[in-house]
């Protein structure tokens, strides 16, 4: 009993200094919640400093739990439905279904890029169904996205709350996406990539993915995920937020708390 009880304790000291020895790397820095708060909202905020591997995080603890991903979802859906052969190029057209929508922009037939910039809901749900469920499911589990769970419906696991996945993991998945280490061709993260573009300019080029989309409780959560580069040097975001509002107004919300986020860690002026 006593060996069981030494070799238990030294188990247990070595997983704490373990724990200890991986947040060395971790600056949570609370001074970010005044951006949450002046909008309204709750939520998580991760940055990843690529070069010298260090975070910044803001609600470490919302940081690691998983909520639906809603339209960030688009990200592997494109990337998917490029390596399979559903679409064949950013631009191959998505028929729109004639069903007229308060989304304006979703009203018409699009490319794969301008409904991947839009977050057209049904273009990607008929590009799931085109897709298929036993190869939908086979290309989550080889990203080991979230929980990897697909529900009973094919065309909306991803807004459903069947399929979750943590801002973490979000980072995660976006870093990969960046270097070409997702088990897809590279010309297909390329695409990908190319049509995460936001803005771009002699200081800095800028991209993400939005998402929108109601928890199982019914509240609002909103997602900004992506890069930010300056002189060659990628830094990977991760924003989470969550509130009792509208869905029009949270991802304004959003915007703004990245923008200001972003402009206090001296971002925008092509010094980082």
């Amino acid at each position: 009993m006593r060996k069981k009880s030494w070799i238990f304790f030294i188990l247990t000291g070595f997983a704490v200094f373990m724990a200890s020895c991986s947040m060395d790397n971790v600056k949570q820095d609370n001074s970010l919640k005044k951006y949450f708060d002046e909008n309204g909202v709750e939520g998580s905020f991760a940055l990843f400093d690529n070069g010298r591997g260090e975070f910044v995080i803001y609600n470490l603890k919302r940081d690691t739990t998983r909520v639906l991903p809603a339209s960030t979802f688009d990200i592997l859906h494109a990337m998917i439905a490029l390596q399979t052969g559903a679409v064949t190029t950013d631009s191959t057209i998505l028929k729109w279904d004639g069903v007229e929508r308060p989304v304006r922009e979703w009203n018409k037939d699009l490319t794969l890029s301008e409904a991947f910039r839009y977050s057209a809901v049904p273009h990607f749900q008929e590009l799931a169904k085109t897709i298929g469920r036993d190869t939908m499911q086979k290309w989550v589990d080889s990203v080991r996205y979230g929980n990897a769970k697909i529900g009973p419906a094919i065309d909306s696991f991803w807004l459903d709350n069947s399929l979750l996945i943590s801002p973490d993991e979000e980072l995660g998945l976006i870093k990969k996406l960046y270097f070409n280490q997702l088990p897809f061709r590279k010309g297909v993260q390329q695409l990908v990539r190319g049509m995460l573009l936001q803005k771009e300019n002699s200081n800095y080029s800028l991209s993400y993915k939005t998402g929108v989309g109601s928890n199982a409780e019914g509240r609002v959560i909103a997602w900004l995920v992506g890069w930010i580069e300056e002189n060659n040097h990628p830094y990977f975001f991760s924003l989470n937020i969550e509130s009792a509002g509208d869905k029009e107004n949270i991802l304004q919300a959003g915007r703004q708390i990245l923008n200001d986020i972003l402009k206090q860690e001296g971002f925008f002026e092509g010094k980082m």
